[in-house]
């Protein structure tokens, strides 16, 4: 991956945001393992938590035309720099957040354990790997689901939802899942951050979908927002990558960050400008 921005010469450009195939120490990585590279670069990048609720980090991919899906899937648009920069992000994460309809369209099974990270996560005091939360407001979850595989206690997934729907609808989940209750009639998406905090996981990752991000961006829940730029143009019907309500004040500021070049591929990173932590409730499917 080539660095366009911040350029190594900008009072900006710090260890974390340098040459992302060179090693957190002095010189290169080798060339034949790219991968380990990127990920250690992006390990480097900071995430603090705030004390009530987690650094929360999205990573999206859209093509040139802004499309988020071809055929109603987004891995259709990546490349094996998308790849690297999927698993850098999540290697990085206590919580990967996910809707439930996306979790069903692509397939997700619990995550993975990366082992170029695993320094890294216990110096931060992170468990081995991240564990999959899955929002929800109709729980409407086959139990024979891939993302059920795993059902030790400290790996099986979280199940996001409000009081109604897991007092008229739980069932069976609670057995295969451990519950958290956020919101009475609708999920409340602060009030589930915050109890994540509480449970220790300091870092979470939203892989959408759109709806989910867009109820995060009207509730100014989100630090980071992580953006793949494909070069395609899909066309269709695809939606904009958040989509919901508008913010209650003016649109959240970000600020660039990074901007890396592979194959074409623009990886770009924008931060919260104010750095403060709005937004401690609101609602989502």
């Amino acid at each position: 991956m080539i660095q366009l921005f911040p350029s190594t010469d900008d009072k900006r450009a710090d260890s974390s945001t340098a040459d992302p195939n060179t090693s957190p120490g002095s010189g290169a990585v080798d060339q034949h393992d790219e991968a380990t590279g990127v990920m250690l670069r992006v390990a480097r990048e900071s995430r603090e938590p705030g004390p009530h609720r987690p650094w929360v980090y999205t990573n999206m991919i859209v093509a040139a035309d802004g499309a988020t899906t071809v055929d109603g899937l987004s891995g259709e648009l990546g490349g094996d720099g998308d790849r690297m920069m999927f698993r850098a992000l999540r290697a990085q994460a206590d919580i990967i957040l996910v809707g439930a309809g996306t979790a069903r369209a692509e397939g997700y099974r619990p995550p993975q354990r990366y082992e170029v990270a695993q320094e890294f996560r216990l110096d931060r005091g992170q468990r081995a790997r991240p564990r999959l939360a899955l929002v929800t407001r109709s729980l409407d979850l086959d139990a024979g689901l891939a993302i059920f595989e795993d059902d030790a206690p400290e790996t099986r997934p979280l199940i996001i939802s409000s009081q109604r729907s897991w007092t008229e609808r739980g069932g069976d989940l609670s057995e295969r899942a451990e519950p958290i209750v956020a919101g009475d009639e609708d999920v409340d998406l602060g009030d589930a951050l915050g109890q994540l905090k509480q449970r220790g996981f300091d870092r979470v990752l939203c892989e959408g979908g759109p709806s989910l991000n867009g109820r995060l961006v009207a509730a100014d829940l989100i630090d980071e927002w992580n953006l793949t730029i494909a070069p395609l143009l899909a066309g269709g019907e695809s939606t904009r990558a958040a989509v919901g309500p508008m913010p209650g004040g003016p649109p959240p500021g970000m600020r660039l960050d990074r901007v890396w070049l592979r194959e074409e591929y623009l990886f770009c990173r924008w931060i919260r400008r104010d750095r403060s932590r709005p937004g401690e409730s609101t609602t989502s499917d």
